[in-house]
């Protein structure tokens, strides 16, 4: 039996530049993700601080807050903000999301989702194989117990494909889940 020859870098060989490399990646994606951390961050507490200040001027005057002046426009819009980022949040998402992975079949291929918080729909867009694979996923859109009004809203053949896939959009509506 032959002995295996490993070799380990000794203390006086120098490491090779690609580890630097990893090294330095390693260390500025670190960073980055500590940036995005401290940011979120600031802006929790920025969230935090702003309702405090309207809890105790509410508590303070014991009456809803009157905005009027600048003060008052600024607060509106980030009111409104708030409240536009809450309907995003409140979307049902998991729901939306399990209609569309049931409903969409081997033949068809989501490539956009775009949902409309404010109207409660969701415009859909992808490929299907062929004509009667996009009528049953939209028939299968229908079917499910989230998604209501899906409608084929335009499609055209990809000619520049040997296969000729069917380019699709479709919107539709959601309802709350029971």
């Amino acid at each position: 039996m032959r002995a295996l020859k490993l070799r380990f870098p000794d203390r006086g060989q120098d490491m090779r530049s690609g580890g630097y490399a990893v090294l330095l990646l390693g260390i500025l994606s670190l960073l980055g993700v500590l940036y995005q951390f401290k940011e979120a961050m600031d802006e929790a507490a920025y969230w935090d601080l702003r309702i405090a200040a309207m809890d105790r001027r509410v508590e303070r005057k014991g009456g809803p807050i009157v905005l009027s002046g600048r003060e008052g426009g600024h607060t509106k819009k980030e009111i409104q903000r708030a409240n536009a980022i809450l309907r995003e949040i409140d979307l049902p998402w998991e729901a939306l999301f399990d209609s569309l992975e049931y409903a969409a079949g081997h033949d068809v291929a989501l490539l956009t989702f775009q949902p409309d918080a404010a109207g409660r729909k969701v415009l859909i867009g992808g490929e299907a194989k062929d004509l009667p694979a996009l009528l049953d996923f939209i028939g299968a859109l229908e079917r499910e117990p989230v998604l209501k009004d899906a409608h084929l809203i335009k499609y055209e053949i990809k000619r520049d494909d040997s296969q000729r896939p069917l380019v699709f959009s479709i919107t539709s509506s959601w309802i709350e889940a029971s």
